[in-house]
């Protein structure tokens, strides 16, 4: 039930109506007086109820979570989800069985899980909410192998002094390939693309 119209007495005992049957609390609705009623004359004559329309706001985090868990269900494996939200960033936690169907070849499927739900995330949020989801401790052993692979290139662009272009990756593993980088002052990287294709490039500076 996400919107109930009740009334009462008064408008603040018609709002108490409609937030007790949304089992919900003041700062989780947008209230709507429609009608701030009448007493009448000595309180029984003409008398009119206040009417007022109560709706559910709908929060991004729970909304993406709903989504990813009816996702997850239809690829038939079973998993809980648990997530910590942090100022504008989500962390979807997923654990269970079949992790690895879950997170696919080099994460392409978490990745497209969790471009997918960043998507459903900043439908309902009024500002960007940055979305990341986890199984099996993955991201932490990525962030590893991205960092492994930054030095790896930085050598091979230094060597060549020919630039070099990444698969696609989301904007979370495209930070630590820039942070890896950070430190080569011969060096620049820079995104090229739309998601959820945007890639890296490493490439030499332009001396002078």
């Amino acid at each position: 039930m996400r919107e109930v119209t009740a009334n009462g007495h008064t408008v603040e005992e018609a709002v108490e109506e409609a937030i007790k049957r949304l089992n919900a609390t003041k700062d989780e609705v947008e209230i709507t007086i429609l009608d701030e009623g009448k007493k009448g004359l000595l309180g029984i004559f003409w008398k009119k109820p206040a009417i007022v329309k109560v709706v559910l706001k709908q929060d991004p985090v729970k909304e993406s979570q709903t989504f990813l868990e009816e996702v997850i269900k239809k690829m038939g494996i079973e998993a809980k989800i648990n997530v910590k939200k942090t100022g504008k960033t989500a962390l979807f936690q997923i654990n269970g069985d079949n992790m690895a169907v879950l997170i696919g070849k080099r994460g392409q499927t978490l990745n497209s899980l969790q471009f997918l739900t960043q998507l459903v995330a900043n439908r309902y949020s009024n500002h960007y909410l940055q979305i990341i989801i986890d199984a099996e401790n993955y991201r932490e052993r990525r962030k590893e192998t991205l960092t492994l692979l930054a030095a790896r290139l930085a050598q091979q662009v230094k060597r060549t002094s020919n630039k070099v272009s990444l698969e696609p990756m989301p904007s979370n593993e495209r930070k630590i390939i820039h942070a890896a980088l950070a430190e080569y002052s011969d060096l620049k990287t820079y995104s090229v693309g739309d998601e959820p294709n945007r890639h890296l490039v490493i490439s030499p500076k332009k001396k002078g």
